[in-house]
């Protein structure tokens, strides 16, 4: 491997799709991973594209809404360079609100065609609206880009953990545990590991399987539970959102919480088997916008801090980085996630 222009700093989906987007443009990228690449908020994430969630901050829905955009192609390429499927599916999601105002993106539904669309769906007193949204398995898709990577000429260090970066002359150097390196340029991507202002929110979420293959076709989200089909049958339901620092334990209350929840809107879910549980720590922010430019260190740029939307906000945010990095115009405006809006940021 030549010594690499740009070193990334965390194997997660931005990462990773960062490293893609630079090597295209041929640079040498090595990315650094304290762990096994792909295997904390990437993997644990549910995978939903929901650029127009009315949770998401109304500054971060334009990119949101451009990375949607980007998404089909995004996955055709990871498709195609690693030869391996993802599980994209965009067939939409229905979103039950308790009467608050739907965003314009939110088509309201009648009785009858909440029934046509899901049969099993109980929507109580809640309204039923239609949303064009897809879903990814974050599994497969991190697997998928991991690959591709590796095809690409990305080099890929596993259990290297990043623990300072400096300006050295011309250079960065990167200490890690078990060498000190060198780059014109750096992306810290570590997520929940970045530093403050970032900090860990967990999310605990289940798999269920239904007994009935094809129980559920849409995404369906609602105040207490949201649910994702998998194509292979499984669904599954989510999240907390958790301050509890870098604990990851799956607490069995929590699981039965989401299960129970999950049976009120398919009771036919009731009697399904949990096949799995966990927890990943989503990177969080101060004001639930993602850290994406340049720092006070010359050639050391932040991509992490995205919450709930990393997975949705992959091919956005490794173009924008990438033209950073490669001083070019970046389109659209960042400035309102500008690292530097938080003083914690060391210089």
């Amino acid at each position: 491997m030549k010594t690499p222009d740009v070193i990334v700093a965390g194997a997660g989906i931005i990462g990773v799709s960062v490293a893609i987007e630079l090597r295209l443009r041929g640079a040498e990228v090595a990315v650094l991973e304290r762990g096994e690449p792909g295997r904390e908020a990437s993997s644990a994430a549910a995978g939903m594209l929901a650029f127009a969630d009315p949770e998401t901050p109304s500054l971060l829905r334009p990119l949101a809404a451009t990375s949607a955009q980007l998404f089909p192609e995004y996955v055709a390429d990871l498709e195609e360079s690693s030869a391996m499927h993802v599980d994209f599916r965009q067939q939409g999601a229905i979103a039950l609100l308790p009467g608050d105002p739907a965003p314009p993106e939110y088509r309201k539904l009648s009785p009858k065609e909440v029934r046509q669309l899901e049969p099993a769906l109980e929507t109580g007193e809640l309204e039923s609206f239609f949303v064009a949204e897809g879903s990814v398995d974050p599994v497969l898709l991190m697997q998928a880009a991991l690959r591709s990577s590796v095809r690409r000429g990305v080099e890929i260090r596993s259990h290297c953990t990043v623990q300072q970066i400096d300006r050295k002359g011309t250079q960065l150097e990167i200490r890690t545990n078990s060498a000190t390196l060198t780059a014109t340029t750096v992306i810290d991507c570590r997520g929940a590991w970045s530093g403050p202002p970032v900090r860990p929110r967990k999310g605990q979420s289940i798999y269920l399987q239904p007994e009935r293959a094809g129980l559920l076709e849409h995404i369906v989200v609602s105040p207490e539970v949201y649910l994702v089909p998998r194509s292979s049958g499984k669904i599954l339901a989510g999240a907390t959102v958790e301050d509890v620092g870098y604990d990851k334990t799956v607490e069995p209350e929590i699981v039965r919480r989401l299960h129970a929840a999950a049976g009120r809107l398919l009771p036919q879910l009731a009697s399904a088997a949990v096949i799995e549980s966990w927890a990943g720590l989503r990177p969080g922010s101060p004001d639930d916008l993602p850290l994406l430019g340049a720092t006070a260190t010359p050639g050391l740029f932040l991509a992490t801090g995205h919450f709930r939307n990393g997975i949705l906000l992959a091919p956005v945010s490794a173009r924008i980085i990438a033209d950073l990095a490669t001083g070019k115009p970046t389109t659209p405006d960042i400035s309102v996630f500008s690292p530097l809006r938080f003083s914690a940021i060391p210089a």
